[in-house]
Parts: structure tokens; sequence; C-alpha cells
């Protein structure tokens, strides 16, 4: 990988990362980037995160299809309310109003589905399997989205918890000072040491993304959202968009987005990821150059802007990677495999 400047370089942990927890059966192991299959991966490392890809992979160890292991490790996920960045529990748009972006995409079939701006309902990507599976359109947003939804039976809900409202009126209270009213985020006058760095909660991005590859070889993957916290109604980041925080080859693999949405969706960084793993770059190598790549379309424009993004891949050997554009400690990503569960830590392109 070139050189950025001598105050940036890549902190490689592929390798070292080391098993947290044991569930039944499973043993917890050193990771390690070799592929086995099935395996499922997700970029959420927390006990949420662990519990949704052990419970998935109980479906791989079966014999069922990743399709099914992704919609059932997401699904875990969107239910948590202690995650503001997924489904129920996730931080609102400025107006209060929670609303959900999902993505899914079967490899075996080469269809997907998602949906946008979605709201009251706790498990969009559920949603988003059936556009793939009972239409022939890719995206549905908004009011449609939520009428498909309760066409299929689907509860409405309200998404807002105690901690999510209490988030919101906090940020409510300081209004102004990180909204998203103004020109774009790499053209915004920062100082250094906080260049395309979030402060916590008063600019929040965050999602998940699980990917999989089941016996048969067959790989799928979801993104799933709340978005960016206090974005302006009816924003869709990258999550919904195919290529774009999503994208699944069932020749290749399959690569997720998580972060600054704006920037993954004009580098179309998950096809990139993908593309790169099929000239022959390992899931790893993939999600470096993708970072790389984005630094580089800035560099003319902002050399001091790097947003905040993280990628994971996966392919069809079963090969896991991940890496973040800004943060202290490498990304964490939880692998099961028939070897057990473990934790992968990755690489963190740092200023």
């Amino acid at each position: 990988m070139n050189n950025i400047s001598r105050r940036l370089f890549f902190r490689s942990g592929a390798g070292l990362g080391v098993g947290a927890f044991l569930l039944g059966g499973f043993k917890s192991v050193r990771s390690q980037t070799g592929g086995s299959i099935p395996v499922i991966i997700t970029d959420h490392g927390n006990e949420t995160g662990k519990t949704a890809a052990t419970t998935a992979f109980q479906i791989l160890a079966k014999g069922g299809s990743a399709l099914d292991a992704v919609e059932k490790g997401t699904n875990i996920i969107e239910v948590d309310p202690e995650d503001v960045s997924v489904g129920y529990g996730g931080l609102p748009n400025a107006d209060g109003v929670v609303q959900l972006d999902s993505s899914i995409m079967d490899g075996k079939t080469y269809s997907a589905g998602a949906v946008a701006c979605l709201e009251n309902i706790k498990t969009p990507c559920s949603v988003a399997r059936l556009v793939m599976e009972k239409t022939d359109h890719v995206l549905l947003v908004g009011q449609g989205a939520l009428k498909f939804a309760k066409s299929f039976g689907f509860k409405e809900e309200d998404l807002m918890t105690d901690k999510s409202r209490r988030f919101w009126l906090r940020w409510r209270e300081n209004l102004n000072k990180d909204d998203d009213w103004g020109p774009p985020d790499h053209l915004k006058k920062r100082d250094e040491k906080t260049a395309g760095l979030y402060d916590g909660i008063d600019h929040y991005t965050g999602t998940t993304n699980v990917l999989a590859v089941d016996s048969n070889g067959d790989i799928a993957g979801i993104t799933s959202t709340s978005g960016l916290a206090w974005k302006i109604p009816g924003r869709v980041g990258d999550s919904p968009i195919i290529g774009a925080g999503l994208y699944v080859d069932n020749e290749v693999g399959a690569a997720g987005a998580t972060g600054r949405g704006e920037d993954v969706i004009k580098s179309c960084a998950s096809y990139f990821i993908v593309g790169q793993m099929r000239a022959g770059r390992s899931p790893q190598q993939a999600c470096e150059d993708a970072l790389q790549m984005i630094v580089d379309r800035y560099k003319k424009v902002n050399p001091n802007f790097f947003p905040g993004e993280k990628f994971v891949a996966l392919n069809k050997n079963g090969e896991y990677g991940c890496s973040a554009m800004s943060g202290r400690d490498n990304p964490d990503m939880v692998v099961v495999n028939k070897s057990g569960m473990m934790i992968h830590k990755g690489s963190v392109l740092i200023k």
C-alpha cells in the first residue's frame, strides 16, 4: 500500500485476535484468516454480535443456506434495544423519527432487495428479503416500504427507546453544532486532530454487516442500519445501496461497509472490494485497498480528510478481513466457522 504521509500508517492486527468466549460445543481459537466453510462473520464485536453469529451458524452447521443464516443473525442485532446504530433503539433523524435502511443480496440467484427510510418496523432486513423474493424490484422507500411490510404481516412498533430518546433530546439542546446542513463533509474546515472523526454521540454513525458462505459454497450478505444520527429526514445512506453498503458475488465473495455512507456511495466501495478479491487480493487486502482508494479521491480536495469508514469482507474460500479508516483500536469482527467463535482484529489507518 502506498504511503499517504509520514503521519499515516496501517497498524495491522490480522491474525492476532483472541477467542472471546465458549458457546456449547464451540471452542475458542485464535483468529486466523485461513479459509473454512461454512462460515459467518459480522462487524459487530460486542456480545450481541457474538450471539448473532453463533446462533446463525447453527443454521449453517445443519446444512442450511447462507441467506437464512445472515437474516437470522441480523435480526438478533436489529432487535437489541441497547444498540443505537441498528433497528430498534437506533438513533433518530433530526425530527426525532427513527428511519431504517437495509439491503440483502443472494449470491446464488444474483438477487437483491432493499428498503430505505422505513419507519416503525424492527427488522428491516426481513422486509428487504421480501422485496428481493416477492417483487421484481430492488429498492422500496418510505411509506411505500412500510405499506409493503404491513401487507406481509409486519406490525408497526415505536422504534425509539428511552435511551435513544435521551440522546436525541441532548442533541437537540445543542442544535447546529454538527448537523447536516452546509457543505459536504470533506469541504468543511476542521481541526486536523479531529478531521474525519466523529465525537461520540454528537454525530454518530453505525451499521451492521453480516456475511456468510454455506456448505454448498453459496454466499449471502446483509447490511442494516438506523443510519446517521440526526440526519436530515429522508436521507438515505449507503446501507440499502447495492454496490455501496453491500455487494455479493457467488464466484468471488462478499463485502459490507459501515461509517459515513456518503463516502461509501461515491466510491461504490463494496463493489470495489469484491472486484479486488476477484483480481486476487485477499479480503484483508481488499478492505485496505478500498480505504486507500477513498483517501486518494479526496487528496486534491482536502488532504486532511479521512472519513470514518470500516469495511468487512469474506471470500468464497471462507477467508475474511476487515479494516477501518481511523480509531485508537484495531477494528473487531466476529467470525464463526467449524473451529469455533473467534474475534478477528483487522487493520486501521490512523493519524
